[in-house]
């Protein structure tokens, strides 16, 4: 990844942490010394290189792994906000990603009974817990949406 993508993609990632949420391209652009039309040209190019996930309507960042930038059902508090990761593996990968411990709330896919654990030195606190993946991690990117 080229210096100019990997900035804007830091940039990026770092206006979502401290947001809260997902940055829009003019949030970025200031920070990253572009305009909002080079932004999303990178966003783009992030995208085909699955750096991160934009709406196919709006160009608008649908995820940056881990983090999602839409409701699901990966609700994460960490960092003194909450957050949506994207499935289970992200939820954990939103405390490693802030390097902070937190806390985890989901249910089961199955049965629906609801699911919550903390997240402390890195390791759930509830180790009898699994973590299924109907989708090979090959096919993940056929449908990152369903994945």
């Amino acid at each position: 990844m080229d210096t100019g993508l990997l900035e804007v993609r830091n940039v990026t990632y770092r206006t979502f942490v401290e947001l809260g949420r997902a940055p829009s391209a003019e949030e970025v652009s200031g920070a990253a010394d572009r305009t909002s039309a080079e932004v999303e040209a990178v966003w783009r190019e992030l995208h085909r290189a699955h750096a991160l996930v934009l709406n196919p309507v709006t160009n608008e960042i649908r995820m940056a792994n881990p983090f999602s930038a839409v409701p699901t059902a990966y609700r994460v508090q960490a960092a003194g906000r909450w957050w949506y990761g994207n499935c289970a593996w992200d939820a954990l990968g939103i405390c490693a990603a802030l390097r902070v411990d937190g806390r985890i709330e989901t249910s089961c896919p199955d049965c629906g009974e609801a699911i919550a654990f903390d997240v402390r030195a890195q390791r759930p606190d509830d180790e009898r817990l699994l973590f299924h993946c109907l989708v090979p991690a090959a096919q993940w990117w056929d449908d990152i949406i369903f994945t």
